[in-house]
C-alpha cells in the first residue's frame, strides 16, 4: 500500500534548485554555446508561428502602402493632365496669334501696292441675311470714315462702308443681293458690273451678251467706274460662263477672291489727297 502522504523538498527548495541549474545552464551556455543548435531547432519549429501572427500587420502596411501609392499617382496624374490642360490652352493661343500675325501681315503686305492710305480695322459683328449680307467694324466718324468708302481684305474686295456710327460702321458685302460693283475683265478690259447673289462663294454677271469674250478663271478687277472703288483691285475670277441662244445675255458666275467667309481684319481705302490749290471734286 501507497502511503497517503509523500514528504518531499519544500516548493522554496526546488525553487532554488531551479535557479542554481537555470544559471548553471546559462554560464555554460555562455561560455561553450553548447544550447545553440537547441536555440536553432527551436527557432526553426517557431518562425511559420511568428510568421503566422505577423501576417495582419505585414497585410496591414503593404494595403497602407498601396493605398498611399495610388493616391499618390492618381494626384500626380492629376497635376500632369492639369498641366497638360494648360500647355494645350497656350498652344492654341500661340496659334490663334500666329494666324491673326499671319493675316495682319497678309493685309499690310496687300497695302504696299496701294496708291492710297489704309486703315485697319477689326470686325466686331456679323449680319447674313439672305437679303443682307453687313458686318460691323470698329472704326467710325472719329476714324474718317465715310460712307461708300472701299473695303478690302488681303486677298481681293470685300465690299463699301454702309453706314456710319462715331465708334463702328456698316459694311455691305459685294455678296449682298442689292449690291452691284463696277468691274472688268483684267485680261481685255471687257466691262460690265458684278452683282451679289446673297452667297458668300459667289458674285455674277448679268450684262454680258453671248458673244463677249470671257473666259473660266479670268480674274475679274474694279473698273474705276462709279467713282467710289479705284481701279485695278481684285474681286474675283470666273468660275463658269454659259451662253444659251434664247438669251440676250451670257450666264457668268464669279468666285470672290476675299474671305467673305472668314473676315477678321479688313482694309479701308482712305480717300484719294486732294493737292493743295486745287479742287476737291
Amino acid at each position: 500500500m501507497k502511503p497517503l502522504f509523500l514528504q518531499g523538498p519544500s516548493l522554496t527548495a526546488r525553487l532554488i534548485l531551479l535557479l542554481l541549474i537555470s544559471v548553471a545552464l546559462m554560464t555554460v551556455d555562455h561560455r561553450q554555446g553548447l544550447l545553440e543548435p537547441v536555440r536553432q531547432v527551436i527557432s526553426t519549429a517557431v518562425h511559420p508561428i511568428r510568421l503566422v501572427a505577423s501576417l495582419p500587420t505585414t497585410l496591414l502596411d503593404t494595403a497602407s502602402t498601396q493605398l498611399t501609392s495610388r493616391r499618390e499617382l492618381l494626384a500626380e496624374n492629376a497635376r500632369l493632365q492639369e498641366k497638360q490642360t494648360r500647355v494645350e490652352a497656350r498652344l492654341q493661343r500661340l496659334d490663334a496669334l500666329e494666324a491673326e500675325n499671319i493675316r495682319l501681315r497678309t493685309l499690310l503686305d496687300s497695302s504696299y501696292d496701294l496708291e492710297r492710305p489704309v486703315l485697319i480695322a477689326d470686325l466686331i459683328e456679323v449680319d447674313l441675311d439672305p437679303f443682307s449680307h453687313l458686318i460691323e467694324i470698329d472704326k467710325g466718324l472719329q476714324d474718317d470714315v465715310y460712307v461708300g468708302q472701299p473695303v478690302i481684305d488681303g486677298n481681293g474686295v470685300i465690299g463699301q462702308v454702309d453706314r456710319i456710327a462715331p465708334l463702328s460702321a456698316t459694311v455691305r458685302l459685294i455678296s449682298d443681293p442689292s449690291h452691284g460693283l463696277p468691274v472688268q475683265v483684267n485680261r481685255n478690259g471687257l466691262r460690265s458690273v458684278a452683282f451679289g447673289t446673297g452667297r458668300l462663294d459667289t458674285l455674277t454677271i448679268r450684262t454680258l451678251p453671248n458673244n463677249a469674250d470671257i473666259r473660266a478663271d479670268d480674274l475679274i478687277v474694279t473698273s474705276g467706274l462709279g467713282g467710289r472703288f479705284p481701279s485695278g483691285y481684285p474681286v474675283a475670277r470666273v468660275k463658269s460662263a454659259q451662253t444659251d441662244p434664247g438669251e440676250p445675255f451670257s450666264r457668268i458666275e464669279l468666285e470672290p477672291l476675299g474671305a467673305l467667309d472668314r473676315i477678321q481684319e479688313v482694309l479701308l481705302i482712305e480717300r484719294e489727297q486732294t493737292p493743295e490749290g486745287t479742287a476737291d471734286e
